[in-house]
């Protein structure tokens, strides 16, 4: 990716000044990091999210530091994906950096477990970004943009006991990416895989109750950590790629 900045803007910011982001996911934890460290950066952000209060504080904070826009909505929905893309259309045009934050997990045996939890992974964690990042392919081609799949560590191993469903989807998204790179790398398009460990969010709060383990955040991972990670990633060099990246909690929790 080739960066045609003034030197006003480089001084400002680096690499991502002027870039259009958009970050899935955003209403909390990872996304709203990431969506914050773009900011910072100086990309212009489009955040989305199915929380609308939450959002709406991801959105005054990002509008502290950068331009941005929301949408609020569920990407299990087609419907709601071509609305998103209208939205797009209408703020921005162009797209440089297509983040996938969003996801949803349930543990449980395959004894206990549902098939509509099993339904509910697949279409949030493996559909919706696929059929996104589909949608998305040819403004990523004009700007020789990238594409950033926050995944999680149960992406990289088989299943553990209770883990089945979540680990399926996130093996799944694994190989998307994969493929995908190989598909669009010729065209200019980066593609980032980034594992992440256990990470003090809403969401891995919930996990913790739900194992009746003690909630301590201080010692996990934090959603800053994934951020700036991924921020320096996307600043790399067009003559580099960073395909993936594992990020573990320094203390095993």
């Amino acid at each position: 990716m080739e960066h045609n900045l003034t030197s006003e803007q480089m001084g400002k910011t680096g690499h991502l000044t002027g870039r259009v982001a958009l970050v899935t996911g955003a209403s909390s934890g990872i996304g709203r990091a990431i969506a914050l460290a773009l900011a910072r950066h100086g990309a212009q952000l489009c955040v989305v999210g199915r929380d609308a209060a939450r959002l709406a504080e991801t959105v005054a904070a990002v509008r502290q530091l950068s331009q941005a826009t929301s949408f609020q909505t569920d990407l299990t929905s087609e419907e709601n994906i071509q609305s998103l893309l209208q939205h797009l259309d209408k703020e921005a045009g162009r797209l440089d950096v297509l983040v996938h934050s969003a996801g949803v997990i349930h543990q449980d045996s395959m004894e206990r477990s549902r098939v509509e939890d099993l339904d509910l992974q697949y279409a949030t964690n493996v559909r919706a970004p696929y059929a996104l990042t589909q949608r998305l392919l040819p403004r990523l081609m004009t700007s020789r943009g990238q594409i950033v799949f926050i995944n999680s560590s149960a992406g990289l191993v088989a299943g553990r006991s209770g883990s089945g469903q979540y680990a399926a989807t996130k093996n799944a998204l694994r190989v998307i990416a994969d493929s995908l790179r190989e598909e669009v790398n010729s065209k200019g398009i980066r593609v980032l895989s980034v594992y992440v460990g256990r990470t003090a969010t809403p969401m891995q709060k919930e996990v913790h109750h739900r194992e009746g383990k003690a909630y301590q955040p201080e010692i996990l991972l934090q959603p800053e950590d994934i951020a700036s990670a991924v921020v320096h990633a996307l600043a790399m060099p067009s003559t580099a790629e960073v395909t993936d990246i594992s990020i573990r909690p320094m203390i095993k929790p």
